[in-house]
């Protein structure tokens, strides 16, 4: 699982990131894949109001939200808002990457569309700031609030922290490390009897994505889903997406992947191939299936989605064989 860390601190050595890195640390320590994001350091413009989002689906705003933090937020299980407290709320930099998730908003709500991580992914907040009010972070913590429902996240926990000015005030803080010990185990204690599946095909921009979404979707409590190909396509197949989006399951911000990097983060129990099985590696240990799924690409929309109902329904199989 992927667990991602918005830092929104424009300092890179201070208690904000001091914070992070150390939950971060911890989780990587539990087997959990990370990436930290430096918000200050991104190209991302605030919220312009075309209401584009609200009937596309789509930000027309060209910056490193498109081509990064958009794709980043719907790979990731675990997104982690960290930020000191700048008039009672987040700072502006990481409250522009909020308010462009107007986009996600626009696809839950407007679209009615679902991303296939949603009975997965968790939200946490971590805060510093160097007053000791009660309401320091109620601002902070609604936002994150309305922000994780966006992006189809569950709220599971905060570590917020008063007092804390100086430069090194969170290192020297007496609990801080416990702390980040309990809270990592309790979030991920959950996940880690799940079994690695990965779906494999040619391109993965069609079939083994939407293996990968249904098993997300239907079985994401117990299945720690993967997909690649042996010869990843630049993009999704839009025929597919849309096909998806006809079941309401959301595949807009993936990108498909070579093998090498779905292999990359761990042995998978199960390897499901279609279409490729001559061209995807062997992995010792782990149990093969080869699914006959003929390849829907540059065929009729109707082709694509035959392929998606029989996927889903072999998807629906494979879990009830894994004991899901």
């Amino acid at each position: 699982m992927l667990i991602l860390g918005l830092q929104g601190s424009p300092r890179k050595k201070g208690n904000t990131n001091f914070l992070l890195s150390t939950f971060l640390q911890a989780a990587e320590q539990r087997g959990a894949v990370t990436r930290s994001v430096h918000v200050a350091e991104r190209n991302i413009l605030p919220c312009k109001e075309y209401v584009v989002c609200e009937k596309k689906g789509y930000c027309p705003i060209d910056d490193d939200m498109a081509s990064e933090i958009y794709g980043l937020l719907r790979q990731a299980e675990v997104v982690m808002l960290a930020s000191p407290i700048f008039f009672y709320n987040m700072t502006s930099q990481l409250k522009a990457l909020v308010d462009r998730c107007q986009t996600f908003w626009a696809r839950k709500y407007r679209l009615k569309l679902s991303d296939p991580l949603k009975p997965t992914r968790r939200g946490v907040l971590l805060g510093v700031g160097a007053t000791q009010g009660k309401n320091l972070f109620e601002g902070m913590q609604l936002t994150a609030k309305y922000f994780f429902d966006a992006i189809d996240a569950r709220y599971a926990s905060s570590l917020l922290y008063r007092g804390i000015e100086g430069a090194k005030d969170l290192a020297n803080h007496p609990t801080v490390r416990q702390d980040v010990e309990q809270a990592v185990e309790e979030l991920l204690a959950p996940f880690a009897a799940r079994k690695k599946v990965l779906f494999l095909c040619r391109q993965n921009a069609g079939r083994s994505q939407m293996a990968g979404a249904f098993a997300q979707h239907l079985a994401g409590e117990k299945l720690d889903v993967a997909t690649g190909g042996s010869r990843p396509a630049d993009k999704l197949n839009p025929d597919m997406v849309s096909a998806m989006a006809e079941r309401k399951i959301d595949l807009a911000f993936r990108t498909p992947q070579g093998v090498e990097a779905a292999l990359a983060n761990g042995r998978p129990d199960v390897i499901v191939t279609m279409g490729c099985s001559e061209e995807c590696p062997a992995v010792p240990g782990a149990l093969h299936q080869e699914w006959d799924v003929p390849d829907p690409s540059g065929q009729p929309i109707e082709t694509m989605r035959r392929a998606r109902d029989e996927i889903e329904s072999r998807v629906k199989k494979l879990i009830t064989t894994l004991g899901g």
